[in-house]
């Protein structure tokens, strides 16, 4: 898996796989509720976490605040199993359709985006 040499026409026109992590080496990995389409969670992969998703077909990610890989549900049992990966156009950020086993926020709600901004402040959103 190559990451940051490849020309701009192979990453952004060609077939090859060639995620570009940012300096702290990560990527943008959105998971998005596959029979839905309910954005469910938004987080970071390291090349670890991306490699052992790929491996698993269970969402993996780098948890920025403990500085290590993460598996999600590892604690709650609440998997995202993944069913399709999206890729963006210059492949710094994924899509990827999953199906939930139980809520994805560590809130307890069904997405991490349970809110909307009203003003100056949080409403919840009808669901």
């Amino acid at each position: 898996m190559t990451t940051t040499s490849a020309p701009t026409s192979d990453r952004e026109k060609g077939t090859a796989f060639l995620p570009r992590f940012d300096a702290q080496g990560l990527l943008i990995a959105i998971a998005v509720d596959s029979t839905t389409q309910e954005i469910l969670m938004v987080a970071y992969m390291d090349a670890e976490a991306l490699a052992k998703t790929r491996e698993t077909g269970l969402a993996h990610f780098h948890s920025r605040s403990r500085g290590k890989l993460w598996l999600k549900g590892e604690t709650s049992g609440h998997f995202l199993r993944v069913q399709e990966t999206r890729v963006d156009c210059d492949q710094d950020a994924l899509v990827m359709l999953v199906k939930p086993e139980g809520p994805a926020c560590h809130t307890g709600a069904t997405s991490c985006f349970y809110r909307k901004l009203e003003g100056d402040e949080l409403a919840p959103i009808a669901g």
